[in-house]
Formats: C-alpha cells, sequence, structure tokens
C-alpha cells in the first residue's frame, strides 16, 4: 500500500428507509489517536466575510448574511478550522469530508490544486450560505469548479426532504447523487458514486463540463455509460483491504439476503442498497461503532491474528469524533455527537437550534485535560482498552443505559414542543435539554472510569497473593 491511506466512514439513509421517516447522515472523523475536538455555536451573521484558508490559502469573499450553525473544530486552527459537520438555522445538514482517491490517469488531464478548496474549509464556507441540501450540491460544486481541490472528497448533504451524496474527481470534477427515499449507503475512502444518468436532474447533479472532459481525454473504460468510480476511482490492492470491507460490513448489517454471497474484497459492491428493515438511529450508530463484530476480522475477536488485523473497521482508535445529522424528525433535528472513539464513546443528541452547550464540550486540547468533553470519553475508553474483555460489560452497561435514556429524553422533549409559543421559548427549552443530557452523559463516563480504575487496583504486575495472617 504505497498510498498515504486516511481514515473516516461514513452512512447516508432515506426517509423511507427509517423506522421513522427522519433522514440520517453522518460519519466517523478518524485522524489521530489523540486529536481533540470540540463543539463550537456560530451566532447568525457571525461569520467574516473574507476567508483566507491557513492551509491552502484560499482567499474566498463570502456573501454577507450566515446562518447559524453548530460545528466540531480541531482543538487548534494551526492548519485549518475543520468544522466537518452541522446542521444551520435552515435544517440543512452537512458532513465534509469523507476521504478517497482519484486514479493516475485523471490526475494527468487535471491534477489536484495545491491552493484549492479542502475538507478543511468546506463546512465552514458553504453550510452558513445554504437553504437547501442541493443549494449545498450547488455551491460546494461552483466553488471547486472555479477554485479547485487538493483533495478527493466525498461530502455529505441532507434537509428536511432527502440526502445527496458528493464526490470529486481530479482537480476540479464532481458528481452528487441523491439517496432514495427507500434506501441507504455506506462509504469507506473510495469513490462510491457508479453509473450517473445525466437525463435525470431530480437525482444527479454534476459538473456542467465533466461529460465533455470524460470524452475528449479518453478516460472511460466503457463504451457507454458513465461509471463515476470507475472512470475517476481507484482500485487497488488497498482499496480490497482498506475500504470495501467496510462497505460489506454494513450491508451484511442491513441487507443480509441480497449481499449474502458479496466478498469483503469485492471492488464492486452497490453504492445504492435497499435494507431488508427500516432502520433506527440506534442502528447507524452500531454501524459507526462496528468493528466486524461476529466475523474472524473483528479486532477483539477470536479470529486468528492474521485475520484480526486484515481488515480495516469502521471504528477504531483514530476516531476523533463520530456524528450522525437526523433530519426530517416530527420534533426538532438532532446533530447527534459522540467524542472520541465511537464503539467506546456514546452519541449525545444536541436538537438543532440550540444556543450554548456544556463548558466541557466547548474545550479540548493537548495535553489532555480532565475538564473537556473529549478527554472523559477517551479517558473510559483507554481504561477499557487496559483489560479489554474484562472491562467491556461495565461499558456496554454505561452505554445502554445512556442510549435508553436519550431516547426518552428526546421523546419528551418532542411532545413538549407542541406546548411552545415562541422561538424564543423553543430555543432555551431545547438547549436546556440538550445541556442537561450532555452533562448527564459525562457525569457516567467519569463514574466508569473511576470504577475501571478501582478494579485496575489489582491488576498489577507487582501483585502477589499474600497471606492473610501475616
Amino acid at each position: 500500500m504505497m498510498k498515504k491511506l486516511s481514515a473516516c466512514t461514513s452512512i447516508l439513509v432515506g426517509k423511507g428507509a427509517t423506522i421513522d421517516g427522519s433522514i440520517i447522515i453522518g460519519r466517523n472523523e478518524d485522524a489521530k489517536a489523540a486529536w481533540p475536538k470540540r463543539i463550537e455555536i456560530h451566532p447568525r451573521d457571525s461569520m467574516d466575510h473574507l476567508f483566507i484558508s491557513k492551509e491552502t490559502k484560499l482567499t474566498l469573499q463570502l456573501p454577507t448574511h450566515s446562518a447559524q450553525y453548530m460545528a466540531t473544530p480541531e482543538w487548534n486552527d494551526k492548519d485549518g478550522l475543520f468544522e466537518e459537520n452541522g446542521i444551520n438555522e435552515f435544517d440543512v445538514a452537512m458532513s465534509a469530508t469523507e476521504s478517497a482517491y482519484t486514479n493516475e490517469l485523471v490526475l494527468g488531464y487535471d491534477p489536484l490544486v495545491k491552493n484549492g478548496l479542502n475538507e478543511e474549509a468546506m463546512v465552514t464556507v458553504v453550510l452558513p450560505y445554504v437553504k437547501t441540501a442541493r443549494e449545498g450540491v450547488t455551491r460546494l460544486g461552483q466553488l471547486i469548479a472555479e477554485h479547485g481541490t487538493g483533495e478527493t472528497n466525498g461530502v455529505l448533504f441532507a434537509d428536511n426532504d432527502e440526502a445527496w451524496y458528493f464526490e470529486t474527481g481530479g482537480g476540479h470534477y464532481w458528481v452528487a447523487q441523491r439517496i432514495p427515499d427507500d434506501a441507504y449507503a455506506v462509504v469507506g475512502n473510495q469513490l462510491a458514486i457508479q453509473e450517473v444518468d445525466f437525463d435525470d436532474p431530480d437525482n444527479f447533479m454534476f459538473h456542467p463540463g465533466i461529460q465533455d472532459f470524460v470524452a475528449t481525454n479518453h478516460l472511460n473504460p466503457h463504451d457507454s455509460g458513465f461509471n463515476f468510480r470507475e472512470i475517476f476511482g481507484t482500485r487497488d490492492r488497498s482499496d480490497a483491504i482498506y475500504s470495501t470491507p467496510r462497505v460489506w460490513y454494513g450491508h451484511q448489517m442491513f441487507s443480509k439476503t441480497q449481499a449474502q454471497d458479496e466478498h469483503p474484497e469485492d471492488q464492486n459492491l452497490p453504492f445504492i442498497i435497499r435494507p431488508d428493515r427500516k432502520l433506527s438511529i440506534l442502528d447507524a450508530q452500531r454501524y459507526l461503532g462496528s468493528h466486524y463484530q461476529g466475523t474472524p476480522f473483528d479486532p477483539v475477536g477470536r479470529g486468528s491474528d492474521e485475520e484480526k488485523h486484515r481488515y480495516r473497521p469502521v471504528s477504531l482508535a483514530k476516531t476523533q469524533e463520530s456524528h450522525l445529522l437526523q433530519m426530517n424528525r416530527a420534533g426538532a433535528n438532532i446533530q447527534w455527537i459522540a467524542m472520541g472513539v465511537t464503539a467506546q464513546s456514546v452519541y449525545v443528541p444536541f436538537f438543532a437550534g440550540i444556543d450554548d452547550v456544556p463548558t466541557a464540550y466547548r474545550r479540548g486540547k493537548l495535553p489532555a485535560q480532565r475538564n473537556a468533553a473529549y478527554w472523559i470519553f477517551k479517558e473510559a475508553g483507554v481504561l477499557v482498552d487496559s483489560h479489554y474483555h474484562d472491562f467491556l460489560p461495565d461499558l456496554e452497561e454505561v452505554q445502554k443505559e445512556l442510549n435508553v435514556n436519550a431516547l426518552k429524553m428526546v421523546a419528551q422533549a418532542d411532545a413538549h414542543l407542541k406546548d411552545l409559543k415562541t422561538q424564543t421559548e423553543r430555543v432555551a427549552y431545547l438547549t436546556l435539554q440538550s445541556m442537561n443530557f450532555a452533562t448527564d452523559a459525562l457525569n457516567a463516563y467519569r463514574d466508569l472510569s473511576l470504577r475501571l480504575l478501582t478494579k485496575m487496583t489489582d491488576y498489577s504486575p507487582l501483585n502477589f497473593k499474600t497471606d492473610e495472617n501475616l
């Protein structure tokens, strides 16, 4: 595997494929095992009108008015903001990005752009300025077509009507596909979109010159059709062991009857697939927290050492945060955020439009801080790692209780919203509910760490069975 492998795993679920009619998009943000994230709320019209990227030096003049939104930026902005995900005041959700790769043939004709628009800036320059998911696709597409990008990426958009997956190829070209209402998609660091129908504007959007670019440079390996993945993407050994197994596992979780003959290294796994049953928010959480449970490939399972390290799992130690943006809800939309390793953390529901979060969630830096949410969740996970199979039941007990309480709190909040008459009352109430539960989650993980610490005291290599009579 000669190329540099980036991380992240994404999921998108249409409203007809969920148990409650909501739309779900989300992603694990994977980079470094100890690289804190925090939460920041941008009030309406609070953005600077001139944006200069600290990473690429790209300079953009931004619109005068900006929408309120919440995001999860890096602990410092030395290399850029990397805000990653959010829901704005117009109920548009965005997650950026799912890192991928463009093949060398395409790059020979449209190289990546050193001073272009990259992941670190995408949420910042798009989400505050759009009112629908389609507007998000259009704005991002226009910016990349004009300024170029130095990376190959997938970007998730959703509103209260539809979900879209946007992918770049080369320095300037892109396509986007609407996720059918009755379907879902899982993506793992590989270009995913397959056949593009240029005569179907309801379900596809694209760079206006992409067909001419491909034809002029003889990039299509087929005599007919336009398979974006095959024209722009890669199909090497690293894809087979790093990317496709995560897609395969998602299909095994949700579409077993259709995917029973799939193989983890299959390079032709479908992008769009229908689930065997309708999915819940917990299903999406379990996928992003998965590591091939029930297969020989689980790194903490019962397979051989070679099997346990054969494929890159969905959830791993390098996850900084995981998010699920749940739209088209009967109550308020929700930005579910799990700080640290998804499998060892818990998703905390933050209602869209709130104006504050607990101080611990606004903190996060190096070295580790005991008063920062990222590190509080990470500490418990690291303690579990020390004696994984002994301590896993303790972790799962806390996770289960918090999951149940989160759903209960959300249901109660949805019911109470009907009695609130003004937007001010609504924001105040949703902020309070979000903050109270977020605080409860931190306290539960603090208590878990203390219990694990107590248990660990008897695991010392200096231990010795002492005669009680001495």
